[in-house]
């Protein structure tokens, strides 16, 4: 084997190896995407996101429906809005309910979507009124202490 085609194998290696490498970047950090697939945007208010992430799934029945594309806080509502990227394939009705919901017990932060009744489909643009806030353990911990502490002493 000449020098030239030695030198070629190990940049082809060299060059596959770089790929697996950033693909595998891509799929730690979630830059996937929905597979170029077409979606729509809605967007849901929450008055606490605990620690929902941009780019974390969003889920209905335990199958990915979609990405969050971005959060923002409304200065008007002094609400966390989410907005949601759904692959089109899913339509979701109008009165769907949205939670942010943990996998396992400390586990990612993620949207889930329960579908409601309604005929009319979520459309792009429609926001989602139905909502529930994350569960911040810290919170109910407090509150659990404070109740007990303001229960009479027993006798």
């Amino acid at each position: 084997m000449s020098r030239t085609a030695l030198d070629l194998w190990v940049g082809i290696f060299v060059a596959i190896g770089f790929a697996a490498l950033v693909f595998l970047a891509m799929k730690v950090g979630n830059f996937s995407g929905l597979d170029g697939r077409e979606t729509y945007r809605i967007e849901a208010p929450f008055d606490n996101i605990g620690g929902l992430k941009v780019r974390a799934p969003v889920k209905s029945a335990g199958v990915l429906v979609g990405r969050v594309q971005s959060i923002r806080f409304d200065t008007e509502t002094y609400r966390a809005v989410v907005q949601m990227e759904i692959d089109k394939r899913f339509e979701f009705p109008a009165d769907t309910s949205a939670s942010i919901l943990t996998s396992g017990l400390l586990g990612e932060q993620y949207i889930g979507l329960d579908a409601g009744a309604d005929i009319e489909p979520l459309k792009d643009g429609d926001r989602v009124l139905i909502t529930q806030s994350a569960v911040v353990l810290e919170k109910l911990i407090g509150q659990f202490l404070f109740d007990k502490a303001a229960e009479p002493a027993a006798q």
